[in-house]
């Protein structure tokens, strides 16, 4: 019969020095930031990317879509199938896929082929963000492993600040391929630092596809996975198209749009760690305060940000709030179901990457049927509905990993 073996504790575990394990978890922060980076890179190019390929803005949206389904669907299946392999040669193997999809990307002749990149990009993204979600507990004592999985998840904020905003001032100065080729130089980089960084990571758990599946009986899991699926829905049928939006709506430049997003992905790093904290006590609280927010601040857009200034208020304020949803329903599922991490987070990655999928793809099809503002209000009204789950439905008593 399918099931999920469990190892006794630290078990398999590697010893390591308390530096060691801080350096390790700064590698892993760095892969979650290499392929966050890479996964979104279309948000900041859609328009040249659209132009260069010969597809309207909605069409080269599907370049986010794709990425997404793919991971979606690899993080659950290929979680089983590596099996009791190490998991840093693991990680190594898929971040070499993930510069070659990069490349691959940065060379497209046509939309066919970035189609293809990109669905490498998926596969290495799902992999990675699955493994590296609960590889905090095996590299840091426990008193510490609150702070390094904030750490680790940083890295999707960071990529926000550095990575979607340094792609799209890099596409302004060279062309929208220049980015793919640096992500892809990237990825080979942090493959180096995580060969020598980690320590060697043999498989703690026996991870069976029948056993994930068997999660979405626990209620918990089911309530945090439908507040992934909505705020990250609602979120990025939003923000797949921020660019278009800002420049119709608030009539912002070309050369404003990566400021904006810069301060937006600064304000995303405070919110990821704001938000660890306080998940840590409560991650209900904390989701119950991101979900209003971003439901406020999104639907505000088309209403308020008339003007730079304002949109840029209104970015900031976004990226606030969430900056720390990843973080904060990551708390949520591993303190639902903690003797199945590797499970739970596979889930969670799929989830949420079908989520990314599901939004870029709605917000398209808002966009090109009703234009720019209506994916805001999309946007907002998806997260209205995570507000009223994580209010309603059943939730961990508290964070503590």
């Amino acid at each position: 019969m399918a099931q999920i073996g469990e190892s006794a504790g630290t078990s398999g575990v590697p010893e390591r020095s308390a530096a060691r394990g801080r350096l390790g978890v700064a590698a892993v922060a760095g892969a979650t930031f290499t392929v966050v980076t890479s996964e979104m890179l279309p948000v900041g190019l859609l328009t040249p990317i659209g132009a260069a390929l010969k597809v309207t803005e909605g069409t080269a949206g599907l370049t986010l879509t794709v990425t997404g389904l793919v991971g979606a669907v690899s993080a659950p299946l290929l979680t089983p199938l590596w099996g009791r392999f190490d998991r840093r040669t693991v990680l190594c193997a898929l971040m070499a896929v993930l510069a070659v999809g990069n490349l691959l990307a940065a060379r497209s002749p046509s939309f066919a082929v970035m189609v293809a990149a990109r669905v490498l990009v998926g596969v290495g993204m799902g992999g990675v963000w699955a493994i590296a979600a609960g590889l905090a507990v095996r590299l840091v004592p426990p008193r510490s492993v609150g702070s390094a999985t904030s750490l680790i998840f940083s890295g999707i904020a960071v990529a926000s600040v550095l990575g979607v905003p340094a792609g799209t001032y890099l596409g302004e100065l060279a062309d929208w391929r220049a980015p793919f080729l640096a992500a892809g130089g990237l990825a080979l980089v942090v493959l180096v630092a995580l060969a020598v960084l980690l320590p060697p990571l043999p498989a703690e758990q026996d991870v069976r596809l029948g056993g994930v599946l068997r999660l979405f009986g626990e209620p918990r899991v089911r309530t945090g996975l439908g507040v992934v699926a909505l705020l990250v829905t609602g979120h990025f049928a939003a923000y797949t198209y921020v660019r278009p939006a800002l420049e119709e709506v608030s009539g912002v430049s070309a050369g404003m749009i990566g400021t904006l997003l810069l301060m937006y992905g600064v304000a995303g790093v405070a919110g990821n760690f704001a938000a660890g904290a306080g998940a840590g006590r409560s991650p209900r609280s904390t989701l119950l305060v991101i979900s209003s927010v971003l439901a406020a601040t999104v639907l505000l857009v088309p209403v308020l940000g008339g003007s730079a200034l304002t949109a840029g208020v209104l970015l900031a304020v976004w990226g606030l709030s969430y900056g720390g949803v990843s973080v904060s329903t990551q708390t949520w599922l591993l303190a639902s179901a903690p003797r199945t991490r590797e499970a739970v987070s596979s889930l969670f990655v799929g989830v949420f990457n079908g989520a990314i999928a599901l939004g870029a793809l709605a917000g398209g099809l808002a966009a090109d049927a009703a234009g720019v503002g209506a994916v805001m209000w999309l946007g907002g009204g998806l997260a209205v509905a995570a507000l009223a789950l994580t209010a309603l439905g059943k939730a961990p008593a508290s964070g503590r990993l």
